[in-house]
């Protein structure tokens, strides 16, 4: 009987000691806001974090936001306005430098429906479109970007505008002398 008083006492000291432990070493009663730091440059938001003993870490650089600076944060964790403790580290995802160079694809004897979901799905615009004579109705014969000339496999900027110069339909077949020749 003894043996168990003075197991229980042993026990009683031994979790009220870890729980002190606990509470000093875990900073328990300690809670940092963390700041918004959302389309924020990271030698401001550095600078924020640290006045408040907190430390950053830059997990990933995102496609290009146009409405977030470039090099900007755009996205957080924890989010802001969470409670943390001090030195904890805050995860950020920054925005691109600009718009990636992308392939153009070949839209030369396409249709404009056609055309249109081709180039939605590599993130670019159709821009102006102008018709000119030829057989086949809303038919690609040319693509321009800013007045000139491109090609596909050229390089361009994701969600550049691709102007279309297509076929109005209202040509019809125009046998030449050489063709009537040769016809039985």
């Amino acid at each position: 009987m003894k043996q168990i008083i003075i197991a229980l006492i042993v026990t009683v000291i031994v979790v009220f000691a870890v729980m002190k432990w606990l509470n000093s070493t875990t900073n328990h009663d300690q809670k940092i806001q963390v700041p918004d730091l959302t389309k924020k440059l990271v030698n401001k938001a550095e600078a924020e974090l640290e006045a408040l003993t907190l430390t950053y870490v830059i997990v990933d650089t995102v496609d290009y936001k146009p409405d977030y600076p470039a090099y900007a944060i755009v996205q957080q964790d924890p989010l802001p306005k969470a409670f943390v403790k001090e030195n904890r580290k805050i995860y950020i995802k920054l925005n691109a430098g600009g718009y990636d160079d992308i392939n153009l694809p070949d839209l030369i004897q396409k249709t404009k429906r056609a055309s249109e979901s081709m180039l939605k799905s590599v993130g670019l615009e159709i821009g102006e479109v102008t018709y000119k004579p030829y057989l086949a109705k809303d038919v690609v014969l040319e693509m321009r970007q800013n007045g000139k000339k491109v090609k596909a496999g050229d390089k361009v900027k994701k969600a550049s505008k691709i102007d279309l110069v297509l076929g109005d339909g209202k040509t019809g077949y125009n046998i030449s002398d050489d063709d009537r020749d040769n016809m039985p």
